[in-house]
């Protein structure tokens, strides 16, 4: 520690101490937790860079979408050079470069990258144009950073033990693909993810980028040694393409010789088939977004070739390349939590909307299940909420980024965990927790449905309060047609 170890000590302590006693910390310490690290942060030049970057950082103004200088171009797409040609600005996740989004050529590439502001980014309207494609016609996004593992077994050994260690029933016919939770003992997130059944043995799981190290520490603690039980690591073999788009159907249609049509593949399925020349590509019918399309998972000697197949042949149908930018307004306006964001080992899938994922009622053990069912039985004190900010001025206002305070009929109640603009609501969207802080005592209460549509909400950004319209329930499906700001009337969308 540098003199900050004054301040942080206490706190430190004792988070450590639990750590060692109990196994787990009473907080979510994420940011201090040494397996969101790996052996490729751990090389001297690397550190060495990395520390010189990070000690100024103390006394220094972080803006929204800050990223590393040090330390870059580390793990990357076989595609990057190629993305980069054509404009691509990137950020770093877990050492991997991934795109943004995609500077046009009339742009200048100097004033975006030298801008820096809590209000309205100079991307808007280049993000704007990728989500507006994506809508309408069909985007790819090189997804590549995310953790891929691969779960097999001589026999029934690895249904078996994912059944214990994963909420959701995996015992799915082959080729459907189950989104699903790893729970820690008290019902918390420690891996929010999507495993497919490639086979009767055989499983492919597919988690968050920042996840490799973390996932892969708590699969080993908790299955068994058995040499009949293999987990690998594959996130390496694989190059993943988001292909994003009502058109994206059409693009796929005419390099494979497969039926594309919902009735020969539906939503949520997995099916291996060639694109363009190349074999082996497995294809699954979901885009982490809401939006129609296919996650594109394919072998690392064929990435290239299929990325110029795609992009060939979807030029008549208006491709173009997007960035985490239109996917993070995308999947906020869709009201999808992502993990290390909104939901955390402290985060149920009770409190946030997905007791569908969870096998509660199947009378099958798995990790967690005591907790969930006892609260069921006793109520959330907690429960994530959608919010839509009403009276800001997307122009002139400071943004919401995340970690604004949420206030109930002028009430703390909580704080913001990931926001976005959505271009289809034209206005800004808020993910966050809401409370039921007793009035007299401070304490938690339990918070239903009923708690959190009778309240009147406001987001507090840089100390002004901006009223917000709450949902339990994505609204973005109301939007069929896309309609101005003066015509939307949004308390026609508060939940009853």
């Amino acid at each position: 520690m540098n003199s900050a170890g004054l301040s942080f000590g206490g706190g430190a302590g004792r988070y450590l101490a639990e750590w060692m006693v109990h196994g787990y910390p009473s907080e979510n310490i994420w940011e201090l937790d040494l397996k969101r690290f790996g052996a490729l942060q751990s090389s001297r030049t690397f550190l060495r860079h990395r520390v010189m970057e990070v000690m100024p950082l103390l006394y220094d103004l972080k803006v929204p979408r800050w990223d590393f200088q040090t330390g870059r171009q580390l793990r990357t797409s076989p595609l990057y050079d190629r993305l980069d040609a054509q404009g691509a600005r990137w950020m770093e996740k877990h050492g991997f470069e991934r795109p943004k989004y995609f500077v046009p050529p009339d742009k200048d590439l100097l004033a975006l990258e030298q801008s820096k502001t809590f209000y309205k980014p100079d991307w808007f309207e280049i993000v704007e144009s990728e989500v507006k494609c994506c809508k309408e016609a069909v985007c790819v996004i090189d997804m590549s950073s995310f953790t891929k593992f691969e779960i097999t077994s001589t026999g029934d050994q690895a249904l078996e033990v994912l059944q214990y260690l994963f909420s959701n029933d995996l015992d799915v016919p082959v080729g459907h693909i189950v989104h699903t939770g790893m729970l820690n003992q008290g019902g918390g997130y420690e891996n929010d993810c999507s495993v497919a059944r490639l086979s009767k043995r055989s499983f492919f799981m597919i988690s968050p980028t920042d996840q490799q190290v973390h996932c892969w520490a708590w699969l080993k603690k908790h299955m068994p040694e058995d040499s009949n039980l293999l987990l690998e690591d594959v996130t390496w073999k694989y190059t993943a393409l988001n292909l994003i788009g009502p058109r994206a159907v059409d693009v796929l249609s005419e390099l494979s010789y497969a039926p594309m049509t919902p009735d020969h593949f539906p939503s949520l399925f997995c099916k291996e088939m060639s694109v363009g020349y190349a074999n082996g590509i497995r294809v699954m019918s979901m885009t982490h977004t809401g939006e129609p399309g296919f996650m594109l998972y394919i072998p690392i000697e064929y990435a290239l070739h299929v990325y110029n197949e795609v992009m060939s042949v979807g030029q008549k149908y208006g491709i173009r390349n997007a960035g985490y930018y239109a996917l993070r307004s995308l999947r906020i306006e869709k009201f999808f939590a992502f993990w290390g964001q909104d939901l955390n080992t402290l985060t149920t899938p009770l409190e946030c909307g997905r007791e569908s994922r969870v096998k509660l009622e199947k009378g099958m053990d798995f990790i967690g299940r005591d907790a969930l069912l006892q609260q069921k039985q006793n109520g959330v004190y907690k429960r994530l909420t959608m919010f839509i900010l009403d009276d800001h001025d997307t122009d002139l206002d400071l943004w919401p980024w995340w970690g604004e305070p949420i206030y109930r009929n002028g009430q703390y109640a909580g704080k913001t965990t990931s926001s976005a603009y959505s271009y289809t609501l034209e206005r800004h969207v808020c993910l966050g927790f809401v409370h039921n802080f007793s009035e007299d005592t401070g304490e938690e209460q339990v918070v239903t449905a009923d708690f959190i549509n009778r309240g009147e909400y406001e987001i507090d950004i840089a100390g002004h309060r901006f009223q917000a319209k709450a949902k339990l329930y994505p609204v973005t499906s109301l939007f069929t047609h896309k309609r101005r700001k003066e015509d939307v009337e949004l308390s026609d969308l508060h939940g009853k």
